[in-house]
C-alpha cells in the first residue's frame, strides 16, 4: 500500500485513477507487489483509507527523516548551508461545491501584479546537496519571513534567501545560532540603486538559486501545482511525503552508484 501511495504521488493520480491505473499498467503493478491471479488490486476506498491512516499519524515528517537517514547512511549528508525559500501551491476558488464555499484554511495573495488563492509551501533545503530537510505550509497570505526560524535545522553556518527573507537576523540566531545571514538585501531606494550591494546580491542568488531546482521538481516533475485536498493538515502531509521522494529523486544517480 506504501508502494501504491508513492505512484499517487509520482504521477500525481487520484484515488479512483491510481486503482485504473494499477489495472491498466504492468509495470506499476509489479512495483507495487500485486498479482492480478492471485488477488484484486486495492480499490479507490482502500487506498482513500491507508493514505487517511498516514495523515491521521502524521507519518509524512517521519517518511521524511527516514529518507535523509537513509540517505545519510548512503554517504550523502546535510551540511551547515541552508537555503530557504516558499512557493504557492493553487488552490480551487470556485464555491461550486457542496459546502457553497472555499477552503476556510486557504487564502489569497498578490504576487506581481497577479492574485493566486490557496497555500505556501515551505522548504529548507541544503546548500549543497538540494536535499530537504525541512517542510512547512501555510496560507497563501502568510509572509515568507514568519517561518525562517522554523526551517533551519540548527546547526547552520549560513542561510540563503531571497529578499523576502531580509532584516530577519534575530529569527536566524533563534533558528541557528551559529548561522550568518546570506540572505539577499534590499538594493533599490526609488530611483536610487546601490550598485554593490546589486552585485553581493547577484553572487548569493547563484546559490539560492539551487532552491528552484527542488520546487521544478515537485511541482513539474511530481505535479503538485495544486492541493488535492482541502485543510492545510492534509496538504502539509503530502507535500513532506513528495519532499522524501524528491529527496530521493535527487539523488538517484548517486544511490545507483553506491
Amino acid at each position: 500500500m506504501l508502494r501504491v501511495y508513492f505512484l499517487q504521488l509520482w504521477f500525481n493520480l487520484s484515488d479512483p485513477a491510481v486503482e485504473e491505473a494499477l489495472h491498466e499498467s504492468c509495470s506499476m503493478r509489479n512495483f507495487a507487489g500485486i498479482d492480478l491471479g492471485v488477488e484484486a488490486a486495492p480499490d479507490e476506498t482502500t487506498v482513500c483509507k491507508f493514505r487517511q491512516l498516514l495523515e491521521k499519524h502524521k507519518l509524512g515528517k517521519k517518511l521524511l527523516a527516514s529518507v535523509n537517514e537513509h540517505l545519510r547512511r548512503s554517504g550523502i549528508k546535510i551540511t551547515t548551508g541552508t537555503i530557504v525559500d516558499a512557493s504557492i501551491i493553487g488552490a480551487p476558488s470556485s464555491t461550486k461545491n457542496k459546502d457553497g464555499k472555499r477552503d476556510p484554511e486557504m487564502h489569497q495573495t498578490a504576487k506581481g501584479k497577479h492574485w493566486y488563492f490557496g497555500m505556501k509551501a515551505h522548504i529548507g533545503v541544503d546548500r549543497r546537496t538540494k536535499l530537504i530537510h525541512t517542510v512547512l505550509a501555510s496560507a497563501a497570505n502568510v509572509a515568507d519571513c514568519l517561518a525562517l526560524q522554523y526551517l533551519l535545522h540548527g546547526k547552520e553556518r549560513r542561510v540563503w534567501g531571497d529578499q523576502a527573507y531580509r532584516g530577519q537576523r534575530a529569527a536566524i540566531r533563534a533558528g541557528a545560532p551559529r548561522a550568518k545571514d546570506f540572505t539577499n538585501q534590499r538594493y533599490r531606494w526609488g530611483k536610487h540603486i546601490d550598485e554593490s550591494v546589486k552585485e553581493t546580491n547577484r553572487r548569493k542568488s547563484r546559490v539560492r538559486a539551487k532552491v528552484e531546482h527542488v520546487f521544478g521538481v515537485i511541482k513539474r516533475v511530481f505535479g503538485f501545482q495544486k492541493v488535492c485536498y482541502r485543510g492545510l493538515a492534509k496538504n502539509l502531509h503530502r507535500l513532506e511525503a513528495t519532499a522524501a521522494l524528491t529527496n530521493l529523486y535527487l539523488m538517484r544517480r548517486r544511490l545507483l552508484n553506491v
